[in-house]
């Protein structure tokens, strides 16, 4: 492959024995092509139908079914100078090769390949597969089942690496063979010196890799082509003459050193890892390569110094992605049963609380057990946003509507110390959000800017509908095309260095003094953001304060009227509710709570149980309050639809800590009244259940 060949390549194969991971792979990468009417209506939402968010996706997909049939795939695509960029394969596929005889035979033949393993099980651990295939940079794991932006993430970042490790070793192969080619023909052919320097010359100063020419033993550059010169921040004359100490051009001088002690001993010095300090102070990672050469019948050098800073700074976001997709998963596999855990202790304090007289002095011993319980809830909820796995309940909103109704909780939360004035623009199109997520950012937000601000200042907070055309970036790997409403948000306080901006997303990185802060409050805000399928700019400076600008999809419709739920006193009736849940202390506390407000209960630990009971029971049931996730086969969505089968005025409650086992198209049944989310107190039960017993039923 030249030149004149390469080019963007988003071919992507993939390897699995299930034809249903291949129609996964094609919703996620190719959605234009498979989309179901719910994707079309949030599409709809989100970008006006002028631009479905499928189509912005640009992948070529092959399937192949077993490892041998994925092998002559790539096969052929060598022969036909087309190329796999990367290639998605499963661990097991029986009764063939498994996963990792695939991967290293395609290697075998395809070593640029990226590869990506896709297993469900812990076939392997990492050491394990060090020891059988190596370890090698171009192999990532991914853990079934996947989540789509991740699998778009390693697509377009694979499917870039794979084209940028390309182009690298056409150029370095390309110049190499240059430099090889003039020297042979300066000790061959002094006759035609003259022109075979100038055919160097050209070849050097047209390469795209930084490269320089030194004399030895001094090291004085004889000359430099324009991509060093850009990259050290110094004109062409003004490196001529001066050694790389003369100019600080090295972060570590002392590397240099080392090679030209190696190249002496005629060692080879090839892809040595150094940093170029510009002029300005700003640091290039480059890679290093330095070859003898003959110049005037005098030794030189050849260095080359080739740009991987937007490689390295890929590979650190996928190291990064890869990190909160961990603690992601970590933080939602305890989410659910410790939320269960939080409404037990809630539930029988606000019992216990009923029980007792105002003024009675264990009164504060169940406000403290409330207290406690509810910040416990609070950062379970911030770990579940920043990791992407909250549930949301999405509704049509009026941002500026949204932002009118916090002031003045932030002016009380800021102090009379720090202005907020606010600026919106009218009209303003509504969004498709969740209201207490969007309260969550702003809130957020205005707290970092006001422990940014010791001694006082403004915060500025601006609505803006704006007009976004562009192409993929590294901080947000999709291409934006429409219209979107821009929240910003701008104060004056002490600002951040470059280093600090690198770090405010992850999660528990913090600048605050121990016990200021949990260091989730902006990897919070960059979750919710993600979730809504928007992106976030910052801009800041020491002592120049900082700007925040969060861009969320516009759409045309109207923004809908909110209910807010509040605890209130317990509603009572008469009415049989059937109670699913596997939780036994959780399902015990509910039932009473239920009983004591005059209701008749039924429970089941599970679906199959529930549906005894339903089977069993002489009374009409008139509500269904479940659980989503509970053990067997029966979750709570599925649970709703057969009941309500058989009885179509049933009425159903959901209740959920979110589990990462909860399949998408159960989450959709949680839009609206009908969702109760863990942790929850009993007013709200009580509130939730007359309500929904006092409305028409709805089809699940």
């Amino acid at each position: 492959m030249n030149h004149a060949d390469l080019k963007s390549n988003r071919r992507i194969l993939i390897i699995d024995d299930n034809p249903a991971i291949h129609e996964d792979f094609q919703k996620i990468l190719c959605p234009a092509n498979h989309r179901r009417p719910a994707v079309n209506q949030l599409a709809a939402a989100l970008f006006d139908e002028a631009q479905p968010a499928a189509q912005l996706l640009h992948f070529e997909l092959d399937s192949a079914y077993q490892g041998q049939e994925g092998l002559e795939k790539v096969q052929q695509a060598l022969a036909e100078n087309r190329p796999y960029a990367m290639a998605f394969v499963d661990v097991r596929m029986p009764p063939g090769w498994d996963g990792l005889e695939t991967i290293t035979r395609l290697w075998a033949v395809n070593p640029e390949i990226q590869i990506v393993v896709c297993t469900a099980y812990s076939d392997y651990s990492w050491d394990e597969l060090q020891a059988k295939i190596g370890q090698p940079d171009n192999l990532v794991i991914l853990k079934k089942p996947f989540d789509n932006m991740e699998v778009q993430q390693l697509a377009l970042l694979l499917t870039r690496k794979w084209l940028l490790n390309v182009q690298a070793s056409l150029n370095l192969a390309e110049l190499k063979a240059m430099v090889e080619q003039r020297t042979a023909e300066l000790v061959a052919v002094n006759k035609s010196l003259g022109a075979s320097e100038e055919r160097f010359a050209k070849a050097f100063h047209s390469s795209p890799v930084p490269s320089g020419i030194v004399t030895l033993p001094d090291r004085r550059f004889v000359d430099v082509n324009r991509p060093l010169a850009e990259i050290a921040g110094y004109s062409r004359d003004e490196m001529l003459g001066r050694t790389t100490t003369e100019l600080f051009i090295w972060e570590k001088p002392e590397l240099a050193d080392t090679w030209f002690e190696r190249l002496s001993r005629q060692d080879l010095v090839q892809d040595q890892e150094a940093n170029i300090r510009e002029q300005a102070g700003a640091l290039h990672e480059v890679l290093v390569s330095l070859a003898p050469v003959t110049l005037a019948n005098e030794p030189h050098v050849l260095l080359l110094a080739q740009d991987v800073s937007e490689r390295m700074m890929l590979e650190r976001q996928l190291r990064q992605a890869q990190k909160m997709e961990a603690i992601g998963q970590l933080a939602a596999g305890v989410a659910h049963d410790f939320n269960n855990i939080l409404t037990v202790i809630q539930g029988h304090a606000d019992l216990l609380a009923m029980t007792l007289e105002t003024a009675a002095k264990e009164g504060e011993s169940l406000d403290e057990i409330t207290y406690a319980s509810s910040r416990a809830a609070t950062l379970i909820r911030q770990l579940l946003m920043f990791s992407r796995k909250q549930v949301m309940q999405f509704r049509h909103q009026n941002l500026n509507e949204i932002l009118r109704n916090v002031l003045k909780m932030l002016e009380r939360l800021v102090g009379e110390q720090v202005q907020i004035d606010f600026y919106p623009t009218e009209p303003l199109p509504s969004i498709h959000a969740d209201n207490s997520m969007i309260e969550q950012i702003i809130v957020n937000l205005v707290v970092n800017a006001r422990d940014a601000m010791a001694k006082g200042g403004k915060i500025t907070i601006t609505t803006s509908l704006e007009k976004v055309q562009r192409a993929p970036t590294p901080m947000d790997p999709e291409q934006r095309d429409g219209n979107y409403v821009c929240l910003t948000m701008r104060d004056n306080g002490s600002g951040m260095d470059a280093q600090i901006l690198d770090r405010i997303f992850e999660p528990f990185f913090t600048t605050k003094p121990a016990g200021k802060g949990t260091g989730l409050g902006l990897s919070t805000v960059f979750g919710i953001v993600r979730q809504h399928h928007g992106w976030m700019e910052v801009k800041s400076k020491p002592d120049c304060g900082t700007t925040f600008r969060i861009f969320l999809a516009a759409t045309p419709q109207p923004a809908e009227k909110s209910e807010v739920m509040v605890d209130a006193e317990l509603c009572r009736g008469t009415e049989t509710i059937l109670v699913a849940e596997d939780e036994d202390a959780l399902r015990e506390m509910v039932v009473k709570t239920l009983e004591i407000q005059g209701y008749v209960v039924l429970e089941a630990s599970s679906g199959a149980q529930a549906i005894d009971v339903w089977d069993n029971s002489s009374r009409s049931i008139d509500l269904l309050l479940t659980d989503m996730v509970m053990p067997g086969n029966i979750m709570g969505g599925e649970l709703a639809a057969r009941l309500q089968e058989r009885s179509t005025s049933l009425k159903v409650i959901y209740m959920s800590g979110y589990s990462p086992g909860m399949a998408w198209h159960d989450l959709s049944v949680l839009e609206g009244r009908d969702f109760l989310p863990k942790p929850f107190s009993i007013g709200k039960l009580a509130q939730l259940v007359r309500e929904r017993l006092d409305n028409p039923a709805k089809q699940n």
